[in-house]
C-alpha cells in the first residue's frame, strides 16, 4: 500500500529469446535475472502482491521458490511479438486485482535500480493524477530525431522526420527521451481496453546513472562487470 493505493508488480519473464537463451535465468553475482528483479521487488515494501508471468517451468519455480503468485502464460502471449499490454490485460482482467489501483513493470533484463527512484516516481504519479509514468534517458541534442537522416528509394539522403528540415536551432529542439526498461507505473483502470501502453497522460521520470537493458550476450557481459564494480565501490 502506498499512500493509500493499493500496488501490484508483474514481472514478464518468458522462457524464449532470441538474443541470449534463456535470458532470464542467466547469472549476474550468482542470481539470474529472474531472482534479482523479484528479490528487488520484495524489497519495495509499498508492492502489495509480486505476479511472475513465465510459460517455463524453471522460471516458474524460481518464482513459487522466491513466493510470488504465477501467472502461467499461455503459448499466444509467449511468441517474439506479443505486446507488452496484450500480457498485462491478461493478468488485470483476473478478479482479484479488480481492487487494485496501480501496476508496477519490471523487466528482469533491467537489473539495475534504486528504491528511491521508484518511491519518487509513484508519488509524484498520485500527486499529478496522471495515468502512468515511465524511467526515460533524456537524448541529446547531437542525436535529436529531427537531426537523424534516412536513404530514400533514389539513394539520396533526407531527414527522417519531414520537420527536420524546418530546424536551424537547437533552441528549437523540444526535449526528448528514450525509454530504458527500469521500470513503468501504470494506473490500472486507464489500461482497461487499451492496445498499447501509451496512456493520454504518460509522466516521463529520469534516470542519470549508468544502466544496461540486456538483449544480447556483450549487454550481458558489461552487466556483469558493471555489479561487480558497484559491489566493490561499497
Amino acid at each position: 500500500m502506498f499512500l493509500k493505493k493499493k500496488i501490484l508488480c508483474l514481472i514478464p519473464a518468458r522462457g524464449g529469446s532470441k538474443g541470449i537463451k534463456l535470458k532470464n535465468l542467466k547469472k549476474i553475482e550468482n542470481k539470474s535475472l529472474v531472482s534479482h528483479t523479484i528479490n528487488f521487488a520484495k524489497s519495495l515494501k509499498f508492492i502489495d502482491e509480486i505476479v511472475l508471468s513465465s510459460d517455463h517451468k524453471k522460471i516458474i519455480d524460481s518464482g513459487i521458490k522466491l513466493g510470488t503468485k504465477i501467472h502461467y502464460r499461455s503459448k499466444k502471449l509467449s511468441g517474439d511479438f506479443v505486446a507488452d499490454i496484450s500480457l498485462i490485460l491478461d493478468v488485470i482482467k483476473n478478479k482479484k486485482y479488480y481492487n487494485f489501483d496501480y501496476l508496477l513493470y519490471l523487466q528482469p533484463t533491467s537489473p539495475f535500480r534504486l528504491k528511491r527512484d521508484f518511491v519518487k516516481a509513484l508519488k509524484n504519479l498520485i500527486k499529478k493524477k496522471a495515468d502512468a509514468t515511465w524511467s526515460v534517458t533524456s537524448i541529446s541534442n547531437k542525436n535529436h530525431p529531427l537531426k537523424i537522416l534516412k536513404q530514400n528509394s533514389k539513394n539520396y539522403i533526407q531527414t527522417y522526420i519531414n520537420s527536420g528540415n524546418k530546424i536551424i536551432a537547437r533552441q528549437q529542439l523540444d526535449r526528448v527521451f528514450i525509454r530504458n526498461g527500469i521500470f513503468y507505473f501504470f494506473l490500472i483502470k486507464k489500461l482497461k481496453n487499451k492496445k498499447n501502453i501509451y496512456l493520454k497522460k504518460n509522466l516521463p521520470y529520469e534516470i542519470n546513472y549508468k544502466y544496461i537493458n540486456i538483449d544480447n550476450q556483450a549487454d550481458l557481459k558489461k552487466a556483469r562487470k558493471l555489479f561487480s564494480e558497484k559491489r566493490k565501490s561499497k
